[in-house]
């Protein structure tokens, strides 16, 4: 029998969007506000899935308290309340749009949890927009 547990979490932090092989001009165009040379936040909600069989001992696909742990080791730890452009060593040289922090939280848990598992990551970004990775 398979099941889905989800843990949800929060995280606040700045970013700017920005490419620096393009003129100012055209990263304004492109990323508009989001480009603010000063940055700007976003009070992210962050789902985590994780897709397994129930295991008939415990009666859990996967222990939500590890997942809470791992969590906040893994993700809250190293995003919440910081610059992702100048505080997270994953977007040095990558642009932390909503698409790449959901992949880079992936691959941060996906390397801690048993690839027996799926694993699916749905961040907020506003009320209105989130992304998720992967889909099917």
């Amino acid at each position: 029998m398979r099941a889905a547990v989800y843990r949800v979490e929060h995280f606040n932090a700045a970013h700017r969007l920005h490419n620096p092989e393009w003129s100012e001009e055209m990263n304004q165009t492109v990323f508009g506000k989001c480009n603010n040379p000063n940055y700007h936040g976003h009070n992210y909600n962050l789902e985590v899935g994780v897709l397994g069989e129930v295991d008939p001992k415990t009666g859990y696909v996967y222990d939500l308290k590890l997942l809470s742990d791992l969590i906040e080791e893994k993700i809250l730890n190293r995003f919440d309340h910081k610059n992702l452009n100048l505080d997270v060593e994953e977007f040095k040289d990558l642009n932390p749009t909503a698409e790449n922090i959901v992949v880079v939280i992936h691959n941060l848990l996906r390397s801690e949890i048993d690839e027996k598992y799926d694993l699916k990551i749905k961040l907020y970004e506003t009320e209105r927009n989130y992304v998720e990775f992967p889909i099917e």
